[in-house]
């Protein structure tokens, strides 16, 4: 089977006649050779197409040997693509010249009268060359919508209360400057997404967010992991690796869980951060990082220091701006905003038609205590938006999953108060639990129909 020809090559040149011999000899190997002897619609030829390598002539009629109008046409091919792959065309007397062209952005180049087998040879190394090109190319775009994809499920902070409020005036202070942060708040609250908030609004945005998770990291792969090593320098160390902190050079370091670091580790990283610099793990050259740092725990770090069970010093070290938090129950305001964000997502992933989340179970949320937080109430959400059959979810879409706990015994009033509503609420309480937040069932046991039982936990807030 005949092979395929490839690459689309253009050639630019005032001499007619060696453009007509190279289009001859080059159309039996390549998919397509254009000629032109006009550069000045270079512009032109490269917008309406997409040449894999071109040939430059370095000196057009205007000038017969300084060469200078080929540079200036190799900075405009630059200029429109900036991965072109230019093979200058020049005579025996001008290689020089063409050694000079290459420093500046050339491929290669060849000599005319050129030997056919030479130009083929250059060529093909020229288009395995732009084949590279465009690979790296799309892998930096693969790479760049990687990331953006990763930072777009944290780039929406969600939240109108005072307290977010709050959060958000400090974050729009705090970005611009280089501060060190330390972000505290219980598990679920959203640590990284304001770690990340801080990062895309400073002037280190364009420069990589690196996050670790220190509490997931034994002691003994610490230093490598946030240091980087030499190959060789362990078992498995089979090729030099940067760490963390080099990953983050220049960009921000956010470290998670901070609050989980034993001792030990806490005075290497502690001279990493006064240094401003970390020698890999085998190695022997210090190596100077330039990094914003925002550190995180659910930890109350503070009276771990008292407890001497966190550096005071450490502490001093990233504390430079303390954040915290809120838990979402002092946050009521905006479970009904978290609540429709995360139906709208999920009823999107799984292809279902629910449209928000009903009053009665906006008020049964409001009341729950919410111990895991935002994460709790999304996991929740996306399990009962999977589950329902409803277009609009109802208590028992969230409340039968076991995960969630029932109300809080502080709620419950004895029977010896003898208060109509208190008694009705407790009825329909027990009746819900006995038939796992079945509204039919528990209605039936009550002696209601199913729209009384709702007007009912509508009323009280169930």
């Amino acid at each position: 089977m005949k092979e395929q020809k490839t690459g689309k090559i253009l050639i630019v040149d005032d001499n007619e006649d060696l453009l007509k011999a190279a289009k001859i000899f080059l159309k039996r190997h390549f998919a397509q050779v254009d000629t032109e002897s006009n550069p000045g619609l270079l512009p032109i030829l490269m917008v309406n197409e997409q040449y894999d390598v071109i040939m430059l002539d370095m000196n057009f009629t205007k000038d017969v040997s300084s060469g200078q109008e080929g540079f200036y046409w190799l900075d405009r091919i630059l200029e429109l693509d900036s991965s072109a792959v230019v093979v200058l065309i020049t005579a025996y007397g001008d290689v020089n010249t063409a050694v000079k062209a290459i420093k500046e952005g050339a491929t290669d180049f060849v000599l005319k009268p050129w030997e056919n087998e030479k130009l083929l040879a250059t060529l093909n190394a020229a288009l395995q060359l732009r084949q590279s090109k465009m690979e790296v190319n799309q892998l930096k775009n693969q790479q760049q919508q990687f990331f953006e994809d990763m930072d777009s499920k944290f780039k929406d902070i969600i939240g109108q209360s005072p307290a977010m409020i709050k959060v958000f005036e400090t974050i729009e202070r705090v970005a611009a400057t280089d501060a060190n942060v330390l972000i505290l708040g219980e598990n679920g609250t959203g640590k990284e997404l304001i770690a990340r908030a801080i990062h895309r609004n400073s002037k280190r945005h364009r420069e990589a967010f690196v996050g670790v998770d220190l509490g997931s990291i034994t002691s003994t792969l610490f230093e490598s992991e946030l240091f980087g090593h030499k190959k060789g320098s362990f078992t498995d160390a089979k090729e030099d690796r940067a760490g963390r902190f080099e990953q983050a050079h220049k960009g921000t370091l956010f470290l998670d869980e901070i609050g989980n670091l034993p001792l030990a580790l806490q005075s290497k990283l502690l001279a990493a951060l006064q240094n401003r610099e970390i020698t890999r793990v085998g190695g022997n050259k210090a190596i100077p990082v330039n990094i914003r740092l925002i550190s995180a725990t659910n930890m109350p770090v503070h009276n771990m220091v008292y407890e001497n069970k966190f550096r005071q010093d450490l502490l001093y070290r990233i504390n430079t701006i303390e954040m915290t938090l809120p838990p979402l129950r002092e946050r009521l305001e905006d479970i009904p905003l978290l609540a429709n964000h995360f139906i709208d997502l999920y009823s999107k992933k799984y292809n279902k038609d629910i449209r928000k989340a009903g009053e009665a179970l906006i008020k049964r949320m409001q009341k729950y205590h919410w111990p895991g937080n935002i994460r709790e109430l999304q996991h929740s959400i996306e399990r009962a938006v999977i589950m329902t059959t409803h277009s609009v979810l109802q208590p028992e879409d969230l409340f039968t999953q076991k995960h969630l706990m029932p109300e809080k015994q502080e709620e419950m009033v004895s029977l010896d108060h003898l208060n109509i509503e208190d008694v009705e609420k407790i009825l329909i309480r027990k009746a819900l639990q006995k038939h796992n937040g079945h509204i039919t069932r528990a209605a039936e046991e009550l002696g209601l129909t199913r729209s009384s039982l709702y007007r009912r936990l509508e009323r009280y807030g169930l």
